[in-house]
């Protein structure tokens, strides 16, 4: 059974766990890091040396970074699903993945904190408006991508999905500036038709 290291509450554990209920993949998760702490023990960081969650026991395999423990889910368990075989359609879903962590995680993060009032790391109302723009523009390329798709990456979900599709949950239950999207709508709207999405990411809060 896989073993999933972190707490439930956090985005890049999230992820991990559609992703494994996407596969149909039996796990455990144990509450790691946050207010559980355990993720600076000499154990804990062996394993992820960078003291982060989540990490991803399977069997002798330890993986460790959200978005590469979701590519050695789908490419161990998902091939034709998660992992896409045909090589085009990969790189394709796996380019989404990158453009979530360069480009949306920064402004997507300064609104969760200002959101929560975090001390030191939440915004000024114009720090807020302008990381609200920037997210505009992103989503706007999302919005062209998915043009003629259900999915990212063509006709069924994939890896390319998951990270992108978190975010796009947590920005519509904090942005203000929300212009219409039907192409993004429609996507949201199959993504939560899905378990696993329902479960850890609707279900799950912000």
């Amino acid at each position: 059974m896989l073993k999933i290291l972190g707490r439930a509450n956090s985005s890049n554990v999230r992820k991990v766990l559609w992703a494994a209920t996407e596969l149909g993949q039996a796990f455990e998760r144990s509450d790691v890091g946050g207010p559980f702490g355990g993720n600076d023990t000499p154990d804990y960081l062996r394993m992820n040396p960078t003291g982060l969650v989540p990490t991803l026991i399977d069997g002798d395999v330890i993986v460790w970074e959200s978005n590469a423990i979701i590519r050695y889910l789908g490419a161990k368990y998902g091939a034709g699903s998660l992992w896409p075989t045909d090589i085009a359609v990969r790189a394709d879903a796996d380019k989404w993945m990158d453009w979530q962590i360069f480009t949306l995680a920064g402004p997507m993060t300064h609104l969760l904190h200002s959101h929560m009032g975090t001390p030191g790391r939440a915004g000024t109302p114009e720090s807020i408006a302008a990381a609200e723009s920037e997210l505009v523009k992103h989503w706007t390329v999302l919005e062209k991508g998915l043009e003629g798709r259900d999915f990212i990456a063509g006709d069924q979900l994939t890896m390319g999905d998951i990270p992108p599709g978190f975010f796009i949950n947590r920005w519509r239950q904090l942005a203000k500036n929300q212009p219409e999207f039907p192409n993004i709508s429609a996507w949201h709207e199959r993504l939560k038709q899905r378990e696993g999405y329902k479960k850890h990411i609707v279900d799950a809060g912000i």
